[in-house]
């Protein structure tokens, strides 16, 4: 009985194991029947199929062909090509009202320069100052008379009175004792011719008539009704007034300063880190702290005068002088910027400093690139003689620089319209 069991459970499993074998065998075969049609078509293959059709068409670029249209525009090419984004329109007209300047790149001379502070001053010999003669109470005989009025030689400034004053007016007393000095002198000259008085006293008399007569001859072409007057020994300008209306003066105190201004005198200060290049310094180029227009000396037929061998206990700065004519609007007194121009070099590419503008520590020039089309450029500055900047980088031979209406096309650089033909 144990027999029969084990036998029957072994055929059973022996059916059942075909039957999965058999199964599997007819998925498999319906799996192929499912991707081959009765006209022997394989679909196997369809995923393929998909991207190449019956034409030859290859589908698989189709990406890259949705860029490239039928109109031949190729925005990949054009995407690898140089960008518009910079591009800066600014019309012939516009450029026309703000009198727009260029000019063209190229290596030239260029001067080293140093650049420091420096101040005007008038230069010797140029300058004269109106003293009192007389102690007294200053009256300004014109009361708007003030620092840059124009005066002539000769004419009166002040009248000094000590009329009411309790030592009295000097010239009153000097033309009294001139007077009695005068007469002491006629009796003692015929005195002396009849040896009534010795020649020791007659030499005294003399003595005092000849000083009451100075004192008073160098107030008697200036005495007026109301003083003594006291002119102007030179022509030019009054640089300083150093006293008010009604104040009170002695003999010998100034009272104004008067300047021809034909001759100024630039003084800069130099710091001792720079001593070893003074002695190649020539010339130099200044503007003053009140105007922006940069004046040189080499227009203004200056010359150097002389530099500082040392510094003094009291300042680390070496002076360096130079003289120029005065061109008229150039004020003595004026603190102004100087570039000291030193050695020449050559073949150094340099721009006007008008055409350089700085944004957030960065330097930059405009180029005209088309007849109304402009772009930035972001160049590096070295020297700059206050005339013009040498470039070190970001320049090229040829290149058009905006000089003049810069800031014009600054401004344009802000607007959004694009120049036909390149908006995309």
């Amino acid at each position: 009985m144990k027999t029969y069991i084990i036998g029957l459970f072994i055929v059973t499993a022996m059916l059942l194991t075909g039957c999965n074998s058999n199964q599997k065998t007819e998925n498999e075969k319906e799996d192929k029947h499912e991707h081959v049609d009765g006209d022997g078509h394989d679909h196997a293959n369809e995923k393929d199929h998909d991207h190449s059709e019956g034409d030859g068409h290859d589908h698989s670029n189709d990406k890259e062909h949705k860029h490239s249209e039928g109109d031949g525009h190729d925005h990949e090419a054009e995407a690898k090509g140089e960008s518009h984004a910079d591009e800066i329109l600014f019309t012939k007209q516009q450029a026309q009202l703000v009198d727009l300047k260029t000019e063209t790149v190229a290596p030239g001379s260029f001067y080293n320069s140093i650049k420091t502070s420096g101040q005007i001053q008038a230069s010797q010999g140029d300058e004269a100052v109106i003293a009192a003669t007389s102690n007294g109470i200053v009256s300004f005989t014109n009361p708007s008379i003030t620092d840059g009025t124009a005066v002539k030689a000769g004419q009166p400034i002040v009248t000094i009175s000590a009329k009411k004053l309790l030592e009295g007016d000097p010239s009153v007393k000097a033309r009294i004792e001139y007077e009695t000095a005068q007469k002491e002198f006629q009796r003692a000259e015929s005195l002396v011719k009849e040896q009534i008085i010795s020649a020791k006293d007659f030499e005294q008399a003399r003595l005092r008539y000849e000083t009451a007569k100075t004192v008073y001859q160098a107030q008697a072409g200036n005495m007026t009704a109301s003083g003594v007057s006291v002119t102007s020994p030179i022509g030019g300008y009054i640089k300083n007034r150093l006293v008010a209306q009604g104040e009170y003066v002695s003999v010998g105190q100034p009272i104004a300063t008067v300047s021809q201004n034909r001759r100024l005198q630039l003084r800069a200060e130099v710091s001792e880190n720079n001593f070893k290049i003074l002695k190649s310094i020539s010339s130099a180029n200044f503007k003053p702290a009140y105007d922006n227009q940069l004046y040189k000396l080499s227009e203004l037929n200056g010359r150097l005068l002389s530099f500082g061998k040392a510094s003094t206990d009291q300042s680390f700065y070496i002076p360096v002088t130079f003289e120029f004519d005065n061109v008229g609007d150039i004020i003595p007194g004026a603190y102004t910027e100087v570039y000291l121009l030193s050695t020449l070099q050559d073949n150094v590419i340099s721009v006007p400093v008008s055409a350089v503008t700085e944004v957030q520590g960065l330097n930059f020039v405009y180029l005209q690139i088309g007849d109304e089309e402009y772009t930035k450029k972001e160049v590096t500055l070295g020297q700059n003689n206050g005339e013009r900047v040498q470039i070190l980088a970001g320049l090229q031979r040829g290149a058009k620089v905006v000089t003049k209406g810069v800031y014009q096309v600054k401004l344009a650089a802000t607007s959004s319209v694009m120049p036909e033909g390149h908006s995309h």
